[in-house]
């Protein structure tokens, strides 16, 4: 399956591209052009422009603010975007969107619909996540941070770690423990927890690339409002894997197309230095070739079960393990590609303004590109869940080994 061989699919596809026609500088080539600092200026200026014409929550319903798209039409715009170089959001979008605001529209009341939806929308509200701890990582029923009621709020204590986009986030969801005598999977609860506040302390954590976009967060007595628990309390189990399920699940149609657009670049660097000469290189390259497009089918795959009324589920698991190695190998390719001059850091380093794995559309063919692009591959394993937490998902929910 295409997404155009779906019915209305290029009539929503000319739509898209009379709508970026229109909004997009004369001679635009892709974000990848910019320089760090405008391209983190354009980010903001096209994520208003997005939230005024409904497509920064695209599959959001009108009445909160989306668009009320099919997923099918959304990986037309998510193509649409990609192939003009445009972001869907900006960095927190991802947490801010996909995550929690998809989670509340599941398993959220009116009323945290209605507060919460239009904050995230304007940008007023930009959450990050607090899922993972020093002492449990992805195993998430390991968790220890807790959470106590006292009178109309919640009392939370204890430590999260890897909290990407922690920096510029003003919420936080937060799993934590509240109940302390239930069984490891039972007495969890997933709140909503303000950061402005003085018992939450964020502290940065620099990368090997030299960012720092990944923190500790610090919880000492920090307090919500008793109201912001998401679900049943002691129920936060389902609600985080449902939460979890959007994460991975959204990406499996979408993160193809960035993969590709990436894997013409190096097939472009390959030609110009002469390395898809060498019959190595060329059996390396045909083979991430066929990696983007197996990716691409099981995305379209994922597409399909949505379309027939089937959430994103344990399958989910299959797409991010593949894509996470898959990207790790395409990256490693690019510097044997490079040769020497992977020794040395030239040119544009990526901006990450779109989140994707990949640099941004239009970036040239610098070292310094591919070689940060290389480094955070490396944490494309690990994070949104490691490939040892992804086996075990595959092999106890889809293959039906035993624990």
């Amino acid at each position: 399956m295409n997404s155009s061989d779906a019915p209305g699919a290029e009539g929503f596809r000319a739509r898209v591209r009379e709508f970026l026609a229109a909004e997009l500088p004369a001679g635009w080539r892709g974000v990848g052009t910019l320089d760090a600092a405008a391209a983190d200026a354009f980010a903001e200026r096209w994520r208003a422009t997005l939230f005024e014409h409904g497509f920064l929550a695209p599959s959001w319903p009108a009445e909160y603010g989306g668009a009320g798209l099919t997923p099918l039409e959304q990986v037309v715009l998510a193509e649409e975007f990609a192939r003009v170089g445009v972001p869907t959001g900006v960095q927190n979008d991802v947490f801010s969107i996909v995550m929690i605001g998809n989670t509340l529209l599941h398993w959220g009341t009116e009323e945290q619909k209605r507060h919460f939806l239009p904050r995230i929308l304007s940008g007023e509200d930009r959450w990050c996540q607090g899922y993972s701890e020093p002492g449990a990582g992805s195993d998430l029923a390991g968790l220890s941070a807790r959470a106590e009621i006292d009178g109309d709020e919640w009392v939370i204590n204890g430590q999260k770690i890897w909290t990407s986009g922690g920096q510029l986030a003003n919420w936080i969801f937060v799993l934590v423990r509240t109940d302390q005598d239930a069984p490891a999977h039972r007495g969890i609860s997933l709140l909503l927890v303000p950061m402005d506040q003085p018992g939450v302390e964020v502290r940065p954590i620099r990368n090997m690339a030299g960012d720092s976009d990944f923190n500790e967060v610090f919880f000492t007595d920090a307090r919500c409002p008793r109201e912001n628990v998401v679900g049943e309390v002691d129920g936060g189990w389902k609600v985080a894997m449902t939460l979890l399920g959007y994460e991975r699940g959204e990406a499996a149609a979408i993160l193809p197309i960035m993969f590709r657009i990436e894997l013409d670049r190096l097939l472009d660097l390959a030609r110009e230095n002469g390395a898809a000469e060498d019959p190595v290189l060329r059996d390396r390259l045909a083979d991430a070739y066929i990696g983007v497009e197996v990716m691409r089918f099981m995305g379209m795959a994922s597409l399909a079960r949505f379309l027939q009324g089937h959430p994103p589920g344990p399958d989910a698991a299959v797409s991010k393990l593949y894509w996470s190695e898959y990207h790790q190998k395409v990256t490693e390719l690019a510097l044997d590609v490079l040769d020497v001059e992977s020794l040395v850091v030239q040119g544009r380093r990526p901006t990450n303004v779109t989140m994707f794995q990949t640099d941004d559309v239009g970036a040239p063919n610098d070292s310094a590109s591919w070689i940060t692009t290389a480094m955070v591959s490396r944490s494309g394993t690990i994070y949104a869940g490691t490939s040892e937490i992804q086996k075990t998902i595959i092999g106890e929910k889809l293959l039906g080994l035993p624990k």
